[in-house]
């Protein structure tokens, strides 16, 4: 991948205001991640979308975002903000985006809704990633559309 995470287009928005060709991108790119690449089968389309920011990186060379996460809203899914649907595409993977990714999710959250702590449902094989981010197990491991994982808890 050429594209730096500096020269990428992100954009923070509510659903309302993706267009159907970004939402077709991000839905055809959460698709890929999740339900071939993992070989996951599982609604996707969970009804959380409408209730939730959106954060996306795009590049001019991509017709899908190269990075995305929701961000839940308070009282929707979990009582506190959760960030969830988090993907690096296959061109962006090794470059430090998904890091970024979160990283930036995580300030938005703050921003949207400060002092709250943010919720995840993460694969137990990333708990390190998500821990050096700042979140810390809370529970056990459990399964999750038939993959191990952890919820967290980021104060």
């Amino acid at each position: 991948m050429t594209t730096t995470p500096t020269s990428l287009s992100w954009r923070w928005c509510r659903f309302e205001e993706l267009s159907v060709f970004e939402l077709d991108a991000i839905y055809r790119a959460r698709q890929q991640v999740f339900a071939i690449e993992q070989a996951c089968i599982y609604l996707d389309a969970d009804g959380f979308d409408a209730a939730s920011w959106h954060l996306a990186a795009w590049s001019p060379m991509h017709q899908e975002p190269l990075a995305y996460a929701r961000v839940v809203h308070p009282g929707q899914k979990y009582a506190e903000p959760s960030i969830g649907r988090v993907i690096t595409t296959a061109p962006a993977r090794g470059t430090g985006l998904g890091r970024e990714l979160v990283r930036r999710a995580i300030v938005q959250c703050n921003n949207a809704y400060p002092g709250q702590a943010i919720r995840i449902s993460a694969q137990t094989r990333l708990e390190r990633f998500y821990a050096e981010l700042g979140f810390v197990a809370v529970g056990a491991p459990y399964i999750e559309d038939g993959i191990p994982h952890t919820e967290m808890l980021r104060g």
